[in-house]
């Protein structure tokens, strides 16, 4: 059974699943769904698309060099069939499996390093604007050192009032 790639996204295309794309030179692009087909007719780039594979790799989200990317890759050459060789490939794909998950999660964590701190200080901003909310009412009363700085009310004299409404006529 073979496993194509989708031209657009990178998704895996099973057996019997898909469109296939056949252009004037003979090129053939293989789509796993109708969304991908149609953005390739748009003539969009897989990597401003966001939700592809290619964006994600371009962009850092995704793992890009790794030697365990080497087993995933098509190889075309056929070889001889070894009992032995078949044996020691299924043991070998579970322990590929391991690295690949624990890299990614490495991975993931280093992107994700100085998220935390940015989420602390957005949420001790908002709880300072934010503060009669959560303290009650008593204890600002208590403690004005609590509140925001109350806004400023300017007293406008008499003659400015009767300027504008001179010229507002």
């Amino acid at each position: 059974m073979r496993l194509e790639k989708c031209w657009f996204c990178s998704s895996t295309v099973y057996p019997g699943h898909g469109i296939q794309f056949v252009r004037n030179d003979a090129k053939i692009f293989r789509f796993c769904r109708s969304k991908c087909h149609k953005n390739f007719k748009m003539k969009r780039n897989p990597r401003k698309v966001k939700w592809t594979k290619a964006y994600r790799r371009v962009h850092g989200k995704d793992m890009t060099q790794d030697s365990s990317f080497e087993f995933e890759r098509k190889r075309n050459r056929p070889e001889r069939y070894d009992r032995n060789l078949a044996e020691n490939v299924l043991k070998a794909i579970p322990k590929i499996d391991k690295i690949r998950v624990t890299r990614d999660e490495r991975h993931h964590k280093n992107r994700m390093k100085g998220k935390k701190e940015k989420l602390q200080k957005e949420a001790a901003k908002e709880l300072e604007q934010g503060i009669s909310l959560v303290k009650a009412p008593s204890a600002l009363r208590k403690d004005p050192s609590l509140t925001l700085p109350q806004k400023i009310k300017v007293s406008v004299s008499q003659r400015q009032s009767e300027d504008n409404n001179a010229m507002e006529e």
